[in-house]
C-alpha cells in the first residue's frame, strides 16, 4: 500500500465519522436540558443576590435609625 492510499483512506475515515457524528442527536437532549438548568440557576442567583443586597440595605437602614433615636 502507498502512503497516498492511506492517507485517502484515513481520510475518508475520518470524514465518515464526522457525518455519522452530525447525525447522532443521542447527547443533543442531555446538552440542551443543561444549559436549561445553567439558565435557571444563574437567574436563581441573580434572584438571590438582589434580594440579599436590598435586606442588607433595609437593615443597615433600620440599624442608623434605632442609632440616630438614641435607644
Amino acid at each position: 500500500m502507498s502512503v497516498s492510499y492511506e492517507l485517502t483512506l484515513g481520510a475518508s475515515r475520518v470524514v465518515q465519522f464526522l457525518k455519522r457524528l452530525e447525525r447522532d442527536e443521542t447527547g443533543a437532549t442531555a446538552v440542551e436540558y443543561g444549559l436549561i438548568l445553567a439558565l435557571i440557576f444563574f437567574a436563581i442567583m441573580g434572584a438571590v443576590e438582589a434580594f440579599g443586597q436590598e435586606t442588607i440595605e433595609m437593615w443597615n437602614n433600620i440599624s442608623s435609625k434605632v442609632q440616630s433615636a438614641g435607644v
